[in-house]
């Protein structure tokens, strides 16, 4: 396939992705333009989408991707690559790969035998999918820890109530080491540059600086 051909085909892929995602969210064509234009996209309109969808339209920007995927709620990455309904896919002229790698390497997941190069886009993105695991870790072990406290508290039985605390106080200490891992991660993130994201409201102390009672008490 020549450059010219795999540039109209491949969108050519993205509109049989629209129609079929459009069909599955049962939106007409005139809806999806008026959705499109009340969230600041008015140039995409009913006409432009038919003619994307017939094949009349050979070309389509990054911008009505990604404002077509937030109106069907789909990930724009699906628009892009037919994964789950085609095996392979052309994803540049002449190179085919399976449509899984062929995301993969679009999101910047594709494993590699060497790590990224410090600070190059892939190290960027590693770092931050490393954090959110971070955070999603210490979000599940304070959750645990008092869910264990919550249901310690409610029991009348010496016996169970005691064994219930103490599996709170280790759930609890699992989940300080986590905070402390994830606090220790957003500093080396700052060093290296980066803005780490907001964290939940819930994981808000671990950006605050501690406060040592014998520091207030000499104050």
């Amino acid at each position: 396939m020549t450059p010219d051909q795999w540039s109209t085909a491949f969108t050519g892929r993205i509109a049989q992705r629209l129609r079929d995602s459009r069909r599955a969210a049962g939106l007409t064509m005139a809806e999806v333009a008026q959705e499109c234009a009340a969230r600041g996209m008015p140039e995409i309109t009913e006409h432009s989408i038919k003619n994307l969808e017939s094949g009349r339209k050979t070309s389509v920007s990054v911008a009505d991707v990604v404002m077509l995927a937030d109106v069907l709620d789909v990930p724009p990455v699906t628009l892009l690559f037919p994964l789950g309904s085609s095996a392979a896919v052309e994803v540049l002229p002449g190179r085919e790969l399976s449509t899984w790698d062929a995301v993969a390497w679009f999101t910047g997941e594709t494993p590699l035998d060497d790590a990224a190069p410090e600070g190059s886009p892939r190290d960027v993105l590693d770092s931050f999918r490393h954090h959110g695991d971070l955070v999603a870790a210490s979000m599940s072990s304070y959750d645990l820890a008092q869910e264990r406290r919550r249901v310690a508290s409610t029991t009348l039985d010496r016996s169970r109530r005691a064994t219930l605390l103490e599996r709170a106080e280790g759930y609890e200490a699992h989940a300080f080491e986590d905070a402390q891992e994830l606090r220790a991660y957003r500093e080396r993130m700052r060093q290296r540059g980066l803005t780490p994201p907001a964290l939940p409201d819930r994981l808000a102390f671990v950006d605050e600086p501690d406060i040592h009672p014998e520091a207030e008490e000499r104050e």
